[in-house]
């Protein structure tokens, strides 16, 4: 009774229990390995291809999905609430503080600030970097807010032209900014006693005076090094990019996609700051890099200690007549007639 009992349960369970067995081993699926090489993992090595090249018995590349989302769903949008959010910072911090003003009001006379070389050397760097930001821009925003305005069409054609301009502009970048870093590299070494002073009082613009600094003050000095130091790293990557020929696969083009946006949207945050404060956010501040001069009371009141040193040099010189409706006053001498 009880074997027949044990033959009725178990008998029926055998067949389950073999396939259950067969499926933990491993049946080689041609199919499968097929699609395992095409999606981009390890071909075989008798794999050939008709075209000879890095990645060229890749047919289709997984990470290249993973790049997509993240530019979609990751970089896109987030990078635009950064840009928005420091637009819109300033754009309060004007209607509340206004322009800053030089308080003491212009004095009539001049301090040479920048040469001619250092001039034409920032309006190069500060072009470069124009062009390729606003077409960098373009392909990275256009599908949002140039299709709805110039239609696919209109819109390819943009794309296409800043894509063209984009890569050839890139390379003119590294001379730009290695001349830039040798220009003015002396002046961007921080000296911690007086520069830790600078950031403790956000540079006065928070409220209270300017606290004292040099040629350069402390937020000038990290603007150089970001300029420097995140425009290599730019540069590098956008190398990368631009020349797949150097023999680099996929994977890595992909990973100099993704840390060349990261590090121009950092650059370009830090950059809309350097604009704001050198045009429209301080008087007096643009001269300085279209004419070479400042006035003596905003170089007394934003960087007192090279003001300082500027007078015992005796570099304090006569504003010509009627240039900004100051006369002349002081002990000053005659203007320089050239840089």
């Amino acid at each position: 009774m009880i074997v027949a009992l044990v033959g009725v349960l178990v008998l029926p369970l055998l067949p389950y229990a073999w396939i259950e067995a067969q499926a933990q081993i491993e049946i080689p699926n041609p199919g499968a390995d097929l699609w395992r090489e095409v999606r981009g993992r390890e071909p075989a090595e008798a794999v050939r291809t008709q075209v000879q090249g890095t990645d060229s018995a890749v047919l289709i590349n997984s990470p290249g999905e993973q790049w997509r989302k993240y530019r979609v769903s990751l970089l896109v949008p987030y990078s635009a609430m950064i840009f928005s959010g420091v637009v819109g910072l300033f754009i309060l911090y004007y209607l509340i503080h206004g322009r800053i003003r030089i308080r003491s009001g212009r004095s009539g006379k001049l301090i040479p600030r920048y040469t001619l070389v250092e001039r034409w050397i920032h309006w190069f760097l500060a072009t470069v970097f124009l062009i390729v930001m606003l077409t960098g821009l373009v392909l990275l925003y256009g599908r949002w807010v140039l299709i709805p305005l110039l239609g696919p069409e209109g819109f390819s054609v943009t794309a296409s032209t800043g894509k063209w301009i984009h890569n050839l502009t890139g390379p003119l970048f590294i001379p730009a900014v290695i001349l830039a870093a040798l220009a003015y590299f002396r002046e961007a070494l921080f000296d911690w006693k007086v520069d830790l002073q600078w950031f403790l009082h956000a540079g006065g613009y928070l409220g209270g005076p300017h606290p004292p600094s040099g040629k350069i003050n402390a937020g000038q000095k990290a603007w150089y090094w970001v300029v420097v130091l995140g425009g290599l790293f730019i540069s590098f990557t956008g190398l990368v990019l631009d020349f797949p020929n150097f023999g680099q696969g996929r994977d890595v083009m992909g990973l100099a996609y993704v840390t060349h946006t990261l590090m121009a949207v950092f650059v370009i945050s830090f950059f809309v700051v350097h604009l704001y404060l050198a045009s429209i956010g301080m008087e007096g501040s643009l001269e300085s890099m279209t004419t070479g001069y400042v006035d003596a009371n905003w170089a007394k009141e934003q960087h007192e200690l090279w003001f300082e040193e500027m007078v015992k040099q005796g570099k304090v010189y006569f504003e010509p007549a009627g240039r900004h409706g100051a006369r002349p006053s002081g002990d000053a001498g005659p203007l320089p007639e050239s840089d």
